[in-house]
């Protein structure tokens, strides 16, 4: 896709940090959308066994702002007005500005990327639900559980849960990941 952002740029411009390093500070567009196929050689070079175990758990913290938000919007071309209007935002059911979804879920993508499984790791199914906002300001915290393991296959399935500061869940789903390392 041209035009594209790394995954460390785009980690970078949502102040998606290591554990531990959380930040301490609390229009119309078009959405382009790229599809990228990852061809596996046929003598399964690339992928080597997987060293997750079922039940395994990793988390990483996000404090959500509006320059992510913005830089969000940015990237991806979601300026919505529950993200920007207050006055329009105020007169919704959410009563305030909300983040774009697609923060929340790139936590996930931080969380499988770097911690578990770990890098080189990419989703290859996935199914998020919702049940609440994330607002500019939350401080939301995921946690990725391994439900099973296929190491052969370099493959697991995940659930996650994404939570705020008052531990009210903001997002929930299930995901097959699969983790490649160069050919050697």
């Amino acid at each position: 896709c041209k035009n594209g952002i790394s995954s460390h740029e785009l980690g970078r411009a949502l102040g998606i940090t290591q554990p531990g390093n959380a930040p301490s500070s609390r229009g119309s567009g078009r959405i382009r959308t790229c599809r990228r196929q990852i061809t596996m050689p046929s003598d399964g070079g690339g992928i080597t066994p997987m060293n997750v175990e079922t039940g395994q758990q990793a988390t990483r913290t996000l404090a959500v702002t509006s320059e992510m938000v913005e830089a969000f919007a940015g990237i991806t071309g979601d300026y919505n007005p529950l993200h920007f209007d207050e006055e329009f935002a105020a007169a919704t059911r959410f009563g305030r500005l909300v983040a774009q979804g697609g923060i929340a879920t790139g936590l996930l993508h931080a969380l499988v990327a770097m911690d578990l499984p770990g890098p080189g790791s990419v989703f290859t199914k996935q199914e998020w639900a919702f049940p609440n906002p994330v607002y500019i300001g939350d401080v939301i915290t995921a946690t990725g559980t391994i439900t099973a393991a296929y190491p052969r296959r370099s493959m697991a399935k995940m659930e996650f849960t994404v939570a705020n500061q008052e531990g009210v869940e903001v997002l929930r789903g299930e995901a097959t990941v699969l983790q490649l390392e160069p050919a050697r």
